[in-house]
């Protein structure tokens, strides 16, 4: 099991990076929660990880928190969530946030997270009113291939990786994205659009 990674920032395209550990690079998925905060390309970067092995693949994700691990490990306990609902959860709101949420039944708030319908929102709900306090509290496309180099391509492939929309990635691009703006800040402002 590969629970933790300490070495140089190779790469970061949303929702991918990759982490060079002795000659070895790791490439894994993160949540823009975590790619937020991730410090430039060529910096030292010490991740928690998560492993996951199926049938037919295997995946290896990176969270700059425990916390962050923590919820998505937690959300995918919830019965038809997988990987790909629990990294949305941790891109689309805080963690503070998602346990208010949860707690609150706000069922509203949690369909707005891409791939969470009605249904999936009530099971949620059900399933992690009673321990979500404890998972949010935690522990206190290749890379190098035709991923595209403008900011705002960027930020519509990690959009759409996330569930959304094309078309719907377009509005929430063109209402976001200023001149100037990093990827990584167009997300963040089309996250919290599309949230409204």
């Amino acid at each position: 099991m590969i629970g933790r990674l300490k070495g140089i920032l190779i790469a970061k395209q949303p929702p991918w990076i990759m982490v060079d550990v002795g000659g070895v690079g790791y490439e894994m998925e993160a949540p823009m929660s975590t790619f937020y905060d991730l410090p430039e390309v060529g910096q030292q970067v010490t991740l928690c990880t998560h492993y996951a092995v199926k049938e037919d693949s295997v995946a290896l994700y990176g969270f700059l928190r425990e916390s962050e691990r923590s919820l998505f490990r937690g959300v995918q306990k919830v019965s038809g969530i997988g990987a790909k609902i629990a990294l949305a959860v941790l891109s689309g709101v805080s963690a503070d946030d998602f346990a208010r949420y949860i707690q609150g039944g706000d069922i509203a708030a949690l369909v707005r997270i891409p791939g969470v319908g009605k249904k999936t929102a009530e099971r949620m709900i059900v399933e992690l009113r009673d321990r979500v306090d404890g998972l949010v509290d935690g522990a206190s496309a290749s890379i190098s291939g035709g991923m595209p180099k403008d900011p705002a391509s960027e930020a519509s492939v990690a959009l759409q990786s996330l569930g959304y929309k094309p078309n719907e990635v377009a509005r929430l691009i063109k209402d976001a994205s200023a001149p100037g703006d990093t990827a990584e800040e167009i997300i963040r402002k089309a996250l919290k659009a599309a949230l409204r």
